[in-house]
């Protein structure tokens, strides 16, 4: 079979048009059985592609042809193998995630050194620092000889790292470097921002470094975004490999040792012992604490808050649409919000209040240097294994990106804990309920898990402090709750066209305030269920401004860290376990409300 060619390229360029011309692409590489992925953006192009080499040359013609990308030029590698499994096309705010507004590469770009500049530096002796700005498990696999790594996880962490470089450093030669050179291009301007006054960065990265002078000078191997892992100064495939459970990257030494067993375990997260795993859980647990002190959206910081289409608004004018789905926003805020420019479409360009909108369309609210409420970030890990994690989550505290919350949200916090793995919430959980949640680690695990949760096999039990005494000892309620929410986000009893909703209830005290404690057992899984059957009932649950006692819907969804608490606690969760396959149960402590 003849290799498989292997192109990764970027360029800047102002581009306009992307959604006929992602289209376009994504058509020709599938045409031309191209696997990769293709970012666009008004910024410019970032790709890694590959395929047979005459349909690579037929790709690189037509990117070439697009206005701005003329003198695009890829790094080109072979493999035995197709490293990727598909083939994206994206359009995408930036090419390169950063974060920092008002950095322009196409316009105001850092000095380049080319490799052989460099080269020729190192054999001299010229004193420069050499400035990794990968990531810590990049560094890892090899750098540069004597370079000074920057110590993040993740570039969008870039900013913050350069704020703790000694301040002597902003008079000395830098030379800053990444893989492809595509992350420099971003890092480079920003650096120049900050006051560092001899700034360059390695042209074309690691990897045109490579192509150019060899290994002299570097140690080890260039880690890369695909199957392959790594390259060698020969930009030949390496033996190294990543684990599948905590993606961290192995050499042969790590492969070779007995905990490594492919998809299951490595080295580096191979449990031993319990003690092991305690360990593990108790620096989760701080790093918690780490990250949200300050709370993370606390710090001022451009959000895109996404707005997508539902079928019941195809056709209606933008300003409608967003009238519609939140309308506690009046219609001058939003007129005002267009004139600024802060409505943009899938593409990030600006749109108009009278564009008419489809079905599945996404747009996005652009906040400028948005604070985010704050919330409760008092979250305590009751397990974590391989696959899940279960945790006791306080409230306030939403669990997905979503309206107000973006950062200051339990999977955002996670994200940043579990780093490089993603853990994502394996059902949903209101942000004013407290209690058992379960994430999990990484996407397989969610393929098993959450559809235990759809198909209703999982067993809930939730406790809740109701206003008044019911007068039955046991007692349910089936009334079928609207599909789609309010102007604040309630739901409402619609029998005529609602979902089908059930839920028991069983007293277990009747207390001499007025209120009552009920265990609390959800079979279907509705939209603020157990609320909404409360309130229906006449027995509303303490705290609760949403479904207020009077029987009217209360304007309030997320509360305040200051209001009194919603008296609804997740309190037991069971469900078979997707690594072992036997049935588990978790428990939360209670709250002080339900003592």
């Amino acid at each position: 079979m003849p290799p498989v060619t292997n192109i990764a390229a970027y360029q800047f360029a102002p581009l306009a048009d992307l959604k006929p011309l992602r289209d376009r692409l994504a058509a020709m590489c599938r045409t031309w059985s191209l696997k990769g992925t293709i970012l666009l953006s008004t910024e410019g192009i970032n790709l890694f592609v590959a395929g047979p080499r005459t349909e690579i040359d037929l790709l690189l013609a037509e990117l070439r042809a697009v206005p701005g990308l003329e003198s695009l030029s890829p790094k080109v590698s072979e493999s035995a193998d197709q490293p990727f499994t598909r083939m994206l096309v994206k359009i995408k705010r930036e090419i390169i995630a950063f974060g920092v507004e008002g950095i322009d590469p196409a316009r105001r770009p850092a000095p380049k050194l080319s490799p052989r500049e460099l080269k020729s530096w190192l054999d001299e002796g010229r004193p420069v620092t050499l400035l990794d700005t990968r990531n810590e498990f990049e560094v890892k696999l090899g750098t540069f000889e004597n370079a000074v790594p920057i110590g993040i996880k993740h570039f969008r962490e870039f900013p913050e790292a350069v704020k703790k470089l000694p301040e002597e450093m902003k008079q000395q030669p830098i030379v800053m470097f990444c893989t492809g050179g595509i992350r420099c291009e971003k890092a480079g301007p920003f650096m120049q921002r900050e006051g560092f006054e001899q700034i360059f960065q390695l042209d074309g990265g690691i990897l045109k470094y490579f192509e150019d002078c060899g290994g002299d000078h570097y140690q080890g191997e260039c880690f890369v975004f695909d199957k392959r892992v790594g390259v060698d100064p020969g930009l030949a495939e390496t033996a190294n490999t990543q684990c599948f459970v905590c993606l961290r990257t192995l050499n042969g030494d790590e492969q070779n040792d007995p905990r490594y067993v492919e998809g299951k375990s490595c080295p580096h997260c191979f449990r031993s012992s319990e003690e092991q795993r305690l360990r593990e859980l108790a620096e989760h647990q701080a790093a918690i604490v780490r990250v949200t002190r300050p709370l993370p959206g606390s710090v001022p910081k451009d959000n895109y808050r996404p707005l997508k289409v539902a079928g019941v608004h195809d056709g209606r004018r933008l300003l409608d649409f967003l009238h519609a789905v939140l309308g506690h926003i009046p219609h001058l805020d939003w007129q005002t919000e267009f004139e600024r420019g802060h409505i943009v479409n899938a593409a990030y360009e600006s749109v108009g209040p009278d564009q008419v909108v489809r079905s599945g369309e996404r747009y996005f609210h652009h906040q400028v240097a948005n604070l985010e409420a704050d919330v409760n970030a008092a979250i305590t890990i009751l397990h974590e294994d391989d696959a899940i994690i279960v945790l006791n989550k306080p409230a306030p505290l939403p669990i997905h990106p979503s309206g107000r919350f973006n950062r200051n949200t339990l999977q955002a916090i996670l994200r940043e804990v579990y780093s490089p793995q993603k853990p994502r919430p394996a059902h949903r959980l209101d942000a004013n309920t407290t209690g058992v949640v379960v994430f999990t680690r990484i996407a397989n695990y969610a393929r098993i898990l959450q559809p235990q949760f759809e198909r209703g096999e999982v067993e809930k039990v939730y406790l809740a402090r109701v206003i008044g005494h019911p007068p039955a000892d046991k007692f349910h309620c089936e009334a079928a709750i609207s599909a789609t929410s309010g102007d604040f986000g309630s739901r409402t009893i619609n029998e005529e066209s609602g979902l089908r909703a059930f839920t028991e209830f069983r007293v277990l005290n009747c207390l001499n305030d007025g209120t009552a404690l009920l265990e609390v057992i959800p079979h279907t899984g509705r939209t603020n269920q157990i609320r909404v059957h409360l309130w229906h009932l006449g027995y509303p649950i303490r705290g609760d401004q949403a479904y207020l006692p009077d029987r009217q819907p209360g304007d309030t969804q997320t509360h305040s860290v200051d209001d009194p608490p919603l008296c609804l606690h997740a309190y037991r969760l069971t469900f078979t376990h997707p690594l072992t396959g036997k049935r588990v149960t978790f428990e939360a402590p209670l709250p002080q409300w339900a003592r």
